[in-house]
């Protein structure tokens, strides 16, 4: 290869990698979804909820959700300029496929935020548990509320803290992948601060049938530190 040959190798390599970041820099961000890694150790919650557990609920269920929401982009092209957040509150708009696995990521990505091993997780925040104390009486009147909240989803679903529109707090629950955020007749609307994975795959190889008693363990787990942040960000 000549030097005038070189040279125009070199000049079309250089065309060919400005137009790839080109491309890259103009398709949206979450033209793809993808899984977050878990923000502790698969065993660091233990002994609440245990490594295997962990492993399987994040490895295999949550990522299924991810890639079949993925593979509903071609069929709903207008998925990819949506951001997961976004999506929610435009779920009545798609199939149920998206609908179930669009509130699976959003609901189990929420889920390992909001939890912490056991003695990190901080506290309400003075603002968060003067509105816990507004809308409840009491932090341990919310807690009870809301373990009798997942206590009583019959099958699988949710439990959830939520910051209403008009700034108050309540208790809600939510079947199946179902969120607070989605655009349907039968969910009760709000900003979800705390959600709660009541779904067997989520406690049964430690707790069986035992719901109450993962409600129980779960407490240990909560990153009110995460939660104080939800708040301020929805009451901003």
């Amino acid at each position: 290869m000549n030097q005038r040959s070189r040279l125009m190798t070199r000049v079309l390599c250089s065309c060919f990698a400005a137009l790839l970041l080109v491309l890259a820099s103009a398709a949206p961000a979450w033209a793809q979804y993808a899984l977050p890694p878990l923000p502790y150790p698969a065993e660091a919650l233990e002994p609440a909820i245990d490594a295997t557990t962990m492993t399987i609920h994040h490895d295999r269920h949550h990522a299924a959700y991810v890639a079949n929401l993925n593979g509903q982009i071609k069929a709903n092209p207008q998925l990819a300029k949506l951001s997961l957040d976004d999506l929610q509150g435009q779920i009545s708009r798609f199939p149920l496929a998206v609908r179930n696995n669009g509130g699976g990521h959003w609901n189990h990505t929420q889920f390992w935020a909001v939890m912490a091993p056991a003695g990190e997780g901080g506290a309400p925040s003075p603002e968060l548990l003067a509105a816990i104390e507004a809308s409840f009486g009491s932090l341990e009147t919310m807690q009870t509320r809301f373990s009798q909240a997942a206590a009583a989803r019959f099958g699988s679903g949710w439990a959830w803290l939520i910051r209403t529109e008009d700034g108050g707090l309540a208790v809600t629950s939510t079947a199946n992948q179902d969120n607070p955020l989605m655009d349907l007749p039968e969910i009760e609307r709000g900003t979800p601060l705390l959600g709660l994975d009541v779904w067997e795959h989520a406690y049964y190889l430690n707790y069986q049938n035992r719901r109450p008693d993962y409600i129980t363990a779960w407490w240990d787990l909560v990153n009110w530190n995460e939660v104080n942040r939800r708040y301020a960000a929805a009451a901003a």
